[in-house]
């Protein structure tokens, strides 16, 4: 179930990088303003409704992202990560997003690879696109479109985007700015894992990875609620401003675990999905509470997307973390460790998420602390959620909570790791 990177890497033109997955190193100047992580959809023969692919192969699949940091050009990353087959785009657009998939007339922009406007990669390849001259203003939607091979299948996907993207009839569809074409709608990421802007040497980009928490899962569809969001917003408004904030988190995902639905563990995708981004200077780290829970969840006949039912300890948890603090380190990232929030969970696993919590806020190695714990809690029963900040099902916060989860984070740490400080 791990992939496995492979080892051949090599430049088309003098703008495009090839590369392994995982490998990539970022230009001076290019900061990651959106990015997120990929995952095997489970290779089925009948799936359940939750894990069909939309039909691509030969149609356009029109992806909108807000990136967080603005720019004066920009460029996209292109994954065949986990893939079994080449991945073929045949033509690929850039452009202003309006309502739904329609674009803003006038703004669209033809993406290139090597010079050319057609790109396949092998299975376990990434490229950057050229640079693309458009104006990127933050918080704003942007369309990345990609007209696909005639015989693309979608094996790979972010399962839980929070956010409407499209595919179109068969077609080049990739320059229309009406809507029409674009009849099926879908709620995930594919292919595109990174949205990069020219914006300047001293602007850095902060990686949020963990599992559905930081995915923001059960926020509010197309409204961008979930906290790494939030966060984005308050450093636009606030001095550190030139910080970008990319989510890489991944539901149901775990730190030492592969899963068939949720990816691979944390720590085998870490590099690859957090500290590979352009512009990456700080990671906020969230993980650990599937881990706990899933060792006790019931095995289930058929699709058991929680299997390894794995027991874990704090300690081997602590390890776990232990080794991501080292990784980061030598990459020369900080590291900033989130303690993990109320889940209603047993005495038995409550006592395991209490003895984490208490190693993470005692300075066991991570660069700074952020208690998202403390800020979620009730006062009297500290192994729940507020009911201000619960979303109906006792550990996915609400949007009032992601919201309460941003400003938990310290801004001003952020703001002084972006200066190399």
């Amino acid at each position: 179930m791990s992939f496995r990177r492979s080892c051949i890497a090599f430049v088309l033109g003098a703008s495009v990088f090839l590369s392994p997955i995982g490998v990539s190193a970022a230009p001076a100047g290019w900061v990651a303003a959106w990015a997120t992580a990929l995952q095997p959809i489970p290779d089925l023969a009948a799936p359940p409704p939750l894990y069909r692919a939309p039909d691509v192969a030969g149609r356009t699949v029109r992806e909108i992202v807000y990136p967080t940091v603005s720019g004066r050009a920009a460029r996209i990353r292109v994954s065949n990560a986990y893939g079994k087959a080449p991945l073929v785009v045949e033509a690929a657009s850039l452009a202003r997003a309006g309502d739904g998939a329609a674009l803003v007339d006038g703004t669209t922009v033809e993406v290139r690879f090597g010079g050319r406007a057609s790109v396949t990669l092998a299975p376990g390849q990434e490229i950057d696109s050229d640079p693309v001259p458009i104006d990127v203003a933050a918080g704003r939607p942007y369309a990345v479109s990609l007209y696909m091979g005639a015989h693309q299948r979608m094996t790979v996907w972010h399962r839980v985007s929070n956010q409407l993207n499209y595919v179109s009839t068969p077609g080049d569809h990739t320059t229309d700015t009406r809507e029409t074409a674009y009849r099926t709608r879908f709620t995930q990421y594919a292919w595109v894992t990174e949205f990069a802007v020219e914006a300047g040497p001293a602007r850095a980009s902060v990686a949020a990875i963990g599992d559905s928490i930081t995915d923001g899962l059960r926020s509010s569809l197309n409204r961008n609620h979930r906290w790494p969001d939030a966060l984005a917003r308050r450093l636009a408004s606030s001095d550190a401003g030139s910080v970008g904030v990319v989510n890489l988190g991944i539901s149901g995902n775990r730190l030492l675990s592969d899963s068939a639905c949720y990816g691979d563990a944390l720590q085998a995708r870490f590099e690859r999905d957090a500290l590979s981004r352009a512009g990456v200077k700080a990671v906020i780290l969230l993980i650990g509470i599937n881990d706990i829970n899933f060792a006790a969840m019931p095995p289930r006949a058929g699709l058991d997307c929680d299997t390894p039912h794995t027991q874990v300890t704090a300690a081997s948890l602590i390890d776990g973390y232990r080794r991501l603090i080292d990784e980061a380190h030598r990459r020369g990232v900080k590291i900033f460790g989130a303690t993990l929030t109320p889940a209603a969970l047993p005495a038995g696993r409550e006592a395991i998420r209490q003895e984490v919590n208490r190693w993470i806020r005692g300075g066991g190695g991570f660069d700074g602390v952020v208690d998202f714990d403390q800020v979620l809690r009730d006062p009297a029963h500290p192994e729940v959620l507020q009911r201000r900040y619960d979303s109906g099902d006792g550990i996915h916060p609400s949007d009032a909570g992601y919201a309460a989860m941003a400003e938990a984070v310290p801004a001003e740490r952020l703001q002084a790791v972006a200066e190399g400080k």
